[in-house]
């Protein structure tokens, strides 16, 4: 079953389709601020499972979620396409694009994602971390596991009132699909992809905000062009999508 989706049409000659992944607890309106500057393409934004209009989908496991995908974009008739996605949904781009099916698939564009953990401890120790997360957003009311989501190291870049304005708009998702969702696509169930990352045939791009100590150390062990944004942190499209958009558009017009 294809995944809940919206199509909008590039306002000059398209060059091709964009293709949005949000990540962990956002959905398809994620990326459009930034999509709005990028008039030259069409572009696909998609909700992941467990969230918005696929809040009623669940997959088990990262091939599940890949099945999704490509059932979508062969619903919408996506014959050439970029893919761009942020932290989960980066990671389910760079798991796409090295499973060796992607034909159509022209370039990759990743912000804050994870390429993988290649130690088998460090997995198990983040499976089991995603687990106990999963039981608070079971358990706990969602503002107040949201408050505690949004005070890990990653988004300490966050001001009190963008957090706040996050925790707002976050919770509207529905707390078992989170959870399922949370443990399916778990970092400790993610296989590393460095290896077929560095074989990749299509352009590979990374994005990080400058003030994202973690995936600036990520980011440069892989490769991909790496693109600083600047003043923003782990959120960098939310933080700055200016100069997002101004990237992106630089890496998707030549």
């Amino acid at each position: 079953m294809p995944l809940a989706a919206h199509f909008q049409p590039a306002r000059t000659a398209a060059r091709g389709t964009v293709v949005w992944l949000h990540g962990f607890l956002g959905d398809q309106r994620e990326w459009q601020a930034v999509a709005a500057a990028c008039v030259d393409h069409d572009h696909l934004f998609i909700d992941l499972p467990g969230h918005g209009g696929s809040a009623h989908l669940s997959a088990v496991d990262f091939a599940h979620v890949n099945e999704q995908l490509i059932t979508t974009l062969n619903s919408y008739n996506i014959l050439d396409y970029w893919l761009v996605g942020y932290s989960l949904g980066g990671r389910i781009a760079m798991f796409h694009a090295t499973q060796g099916d992607t034909p159509r698939l022209r370039g990759l564009v990743v912000e804050g994602g994870h390429p993988g953990l290649p130690d088998v401890n460090a997995r198990d120790a983040r499976l089991a971390a995603d687990k106990r997360w999963a039981q608070r957003f079971h358990d706990e009311p969602m503002e107040t596991v949201l408050n505690v989501w949004y005070r890990q190291p990653v988004f300490a870049t966050l001001t009190d009132a963008q957090r706040e304005a996050l925790i707002t708009l976050r919770a509207r998702n529905k707390p078992a699909a989170l959870a399922t969702m949370l443990e399916a696509t778990s970092l400790g169930r993610q296989p590393p992809l460095y290896a077929r990352l560095a074989q990749l045939p299509v352009p590979f791009h990374y994005l990080c905000g400058e003030r994202d100590a973690k995936f600036r150390a990520l980011a440069v062990t892989l490769n991909a062009s790496l693109h600083l944004i600047t003043g923003a942190g782990h959120n960098a499209h939310r933080e700055n999508p200016a100069a997002v958009a101004c990237c992106l558009n630089a890496i998707l017009r030549p």
